[in-house]
């Protein structure tokens, strides 16, 4: 999940996921280096957050915590 430390709708979703079982890497975009890139090529040149990004190259932008956990499902994870 790529967020910033600000991001309420980051928190959310970290928080209803956690809650969930949902183990996932957060990646602030705001201190690693070149991830605000990954998500404005994503976003259509937008640094909204929270994106995922998934092993199938697919990315969502401020997914609900069902949107997530169905398209993991879909991956066999």
């Amino acid at each position: 999940m790529y967020s910033t430390s600000w991001c309420g709708y980051c928190k959310r979703l970290q928080s209803q996921l956690a809650e969930m079982g949902v183990t996932f890497d957060d990646i602030n975009i705001e201190e690693v280096e070149g991830t605000a890139e990954i998500v404005e090529k994503v976003n259509g040149g937008n640094r909204t957050v929270p994106t995922l990004v998934f092993s199938d190259g697919e990315a969502m932008t401020n997914p609900s915590a069902k949107q997530v956990v169905e398209k993991l499902a879909s991956l066999g994870l």
